[in-house]
C-alpha cells in the first residue's frame, strides 16, 4: 500500500469516526431548539455557544447576552452558573454585577465566580464543570486567542455538553475565527437602548444586535434585534423601533442601595 494511499485511507477513517462521536449528540441537541419564525429561538441546555464580539470594551453586551440565556436554564435540579475567568482578566474586562443582576432577575447567589492561571486550566474547569449535575450553565470568558483552543478542544467541550446537558458559553473577542464544533457561533455587538418612558434623552432597556455567523442547528444565517422581557430575550421588530416598548419589558423596579458592595446609599 502505498503512502498516500494509507494517508487517505487514514482520513477517511478519522473522518467516519469524528462522524460516529459526533452525530448521536448532534440529534441530541437539536431536539434543545425551538424555533418560530420572526422571534429568537429557545435554546435548551447541552449546547455549546461562541459569543464573538469585535472589540473588548464591548465585553458586558456578550456576558449579558451569555447570562440571559444562562437564567432560563437555571432550575430547582440545576440552580449553579458558573463564570470562568483568567486571573487578572477582571481588571481589563470587569466582573458581572450583583445590583444589575438583581434587576435582570439573576439572583446573584447562583453565580459562581472561578479565576484560573491560564486557558489549559480554563478549559479543564468548563469540563469538570459539566460533571456536576448542579450546573445549569459554564461562561469562559477566553480573553484572547489560544492555540490550545482548537478543534479538538471544542469537541470535547461540545460532546460533554451534549451529554451532561450543561450549556457551554465561549466568550470571545476579536474579528478572527478558527474552526470549531460549538452549536452556535454569535457576532454580538451592543445596540441603542430603547426609548425611556417620559424622557427620550434618557438611556432607556438594553438592546443587543446578534448575528447568527454559524449555526449546525438552525439552518439560516439571521440577525435579530434583542431586548429582554419578564420571560428573558425578546426580538424586537426593526419596524417597531419607533416605540422601542416590548410587551412586558423590562423589569423596572429600582435596586437596594444596600446591594452595591457596601456603599453608602447616598451613593
Amino acid at each position: 500500500m502505498g503512502s498516500t494511499d494509507r494517508q487517505q485511507r487514514l482520513a477517511a477513517l478519522r473522518d467516519t469516526i469524528a462522524d460516529i462521536e459526533r452525530r448521536p449528540a448532534l440529534l441530541e441537541a437539536r431536539s434543545r431548539v425551538e424555533l418560530t419564525p420572526g422571534d429568537f429561538p429557545v435554546l435548551g441546555g447541552g449546547l455549546l455557544q461562541e459569543i464573538f464580539t469585535d472589540e473588548r470594551r464591548n465585553a458586558g453586551a456578550a456576558l449579558g447576552f451569555a447570562l440571559a440565556q444562562a437564567r432560563g436554564l437555571i432550575e430547582a435540579a440545576r440552580p449553579g452558573v458558573i463564570f470562568l475567568q483568567l486571573a487578572g482578566e477582571s481588571q481589563k474586562l470587569g466582573l458581572p454585577y450583583g445590583p444589575g443582576l438583581v434587576s435582570f432577575g439573576f439572583d446573584p447567589a447562583a453565580l459562581i465566580l472561578v479565576r484560573v492561571d491560564d486557558v489549559k486550566e480554563l478549559l479543564w474547569a468548563a469540563e469538570q464543570a459539566l460533571g456536576c449535575r448542579a450546573v445549569a450553565a459554564v461562561v469562559a470568558d477566553i480573553g484572547a486567542p489560544a492555540k490550545i483552543l482548537d478543534f479538538t478542544a471544542s469537541r470535547r467541550l461540545s460532546l460533554r455538553a451534549a451529554e451532561s446537558g450543561t450549556s457551554v458559553f465561549l466568550l470571545r473577542y476579536g474579528t478572527g475565527r478558527e474552526a470549531s464544533a460549538a452549536h452556535l457561533r454569535w457576532r454580538l455587538e451592543p445596540a441603542p437602548s430603547a426609548r425611556k418612558p417620559f424622557d427620550d434623552k434618557a438611556p432607556g432597556p438594553v438592546r443587543w444586535r446578534a448575528e447568527l455567523e454559524r449555526g449546525v442547528l438552525i439552518k439560516q444565517s439571521a440577525e435579530w434585534l434583542l431586548g429582554w422581557s419578564k420571560d428573558g430575550l425578546a426580538a424586537v421588530s426593526p419596524e417597531r423601533r419607533g416605540a422601542q416598548r416590548i410587551a412586558d419589558a423590562a423589569v423596572s423596579r429600582a435596586v437596594p442601595a444596600q446591594l452595591g458592595d457596601g456603599l453608602p446609599q447616598t451613593a
